[in-house]
């Protein structure tokens, strides 16, 4: 399964639980996580990995940053 059809499924499966979801295309900061999940009461950030794409380091960065910031980030890797 490729990465982006995975994100596709993701996508999905968000929205039926009642997340509203945008992919981020482009940001101010590299290494932004793909997808922004709101609800009236929380924000996620999901960042969306092949089954063998590995996290860069300003990812890293990045999701240890909005984590510091209490935002809630999750890595979601394809499966094989």
């Amino acid at each position: 399964m490729t990465e982006a059809n995975y994100q596709t499924k993701l996508k999905k499966r968000y929205e039926d639980q009642g997340w509203y979801v945008l992919k981020l295309i482009q940001t101010n900061k590299n290494g932004i996580p793909d997808l922004l999940l709101l609800k009236p009461d929380a924000v996620k950030f999901v960042e969306v990995k092949g089954p063998k794409t590995p996290t860069s380091e300003v990812q890293k960065y990045r999701h240890k940053e909005l984590s510091l910031a209490g935002f809630d980030v999750t890595i979601e890797k394809a499966p094989f």
